[in-house]
């Protein structure tokens, strides 16, 4: 089994947890919760949401 990265938050997602959803072009993504769904399917970005990884890696945190 390989391990996955949420696709919202880059956090890392347990066997046997979390979503995965297939878009109509045949992409997939990943999600660790349903904070991490609804924050995408809101269409905010990763980089200036506080609590993610991608945030805190651009500000040094």
């Amino acid at each position: 089994m390989e391990a996955r990265k949420c696709s919202f938050c880059k956090g890392d997602i347990e066997m046997g947890t979390g979503k995965m959803f297939v878009k109509m072009d045949g992409s997939t993504l990943y999600f660790c919760s349903s904070k991490c769904q609804n924050n995408m399917k809101l269409g905010r970005i990763p980089r200036r949401v506080e609590w993610t990884g991608e945030y805190r890696k651009l500000k040094n945190k």
